[in-house]
């Protein structure tokens, strides 16, 4: 008695067409479970159809509350305790995944680009660098024959001659 209660889940119902009134009646979605050989599948069925199902599966719905739904079974369903399960976790799967009733709101903001849009339609005063200056700061360079060569002498520890004094 204490593990069935632990087990207890809740089972999540739905409409079969798109006009929801009333109470949820049937299985929001196909849905499918697998438990040893047996497949089970639930389809949802318009209202006032019934559980379309065998002895043992019509018994695992009605307790779930399900009153309209489709099914079909394959594999070996003269294993009981199989059937069950595999229509127990087929009634489970319903809450693998959110279908568009159950999505959160969503606030949306505007692009960075919407927002600024005034600012970047603007021309740039010149505070662009010149890439074209010739001067590189301290940064040495390399010339294309290796260490050695090319603007200086990187190895030598001498420093540079000094320019003639005018």
């Amino acid at each position: 008695m204490i593990d069935a209660k632990l087990n207890v889940v809740p089972i999540r119902r739905g409409f079969w067409a798109v006009n929801k009134f009333g109470a949820p009646h049937t299985v929001p979605c196909k849905l499918t479970g697998k438990c040893g050989s047996v497949r089970a599948r639930l389809v949802p069925a318009p209202r006032g159809t019934g559980l379309v199902a065998g002895k043992v599966a019509k018994k695992v719905l009605t307790k779930a509350g399900i009153i309209d739904c489709y099914t079909q079974s394959k594999g070996s369903t003269k294993t009981l305790g199989n059937f069950v399960f595999a229509t127990y976790y087929a009634l489970l799967s319903a809450y693998e995944y959110l279908t568009p009733e159950l999505w959160a709101q969503t606030a949306f903001q505007s692009s960075p680009y919407q927002v600024n849009s005034e600012f970047l339609a603007t021309k740039p005063k010149a505070f662009k660098k010149d890439f074209d200056s010739t001067d590189d700061g301290d940064r040495p360079r390399r010339g294309r024959g290796g260490f050695g060569r090319g603007r200086g002498n990187y190895g030598s520890q001498e420093a540079p001659a000094a320019a003639p004094a005018q």
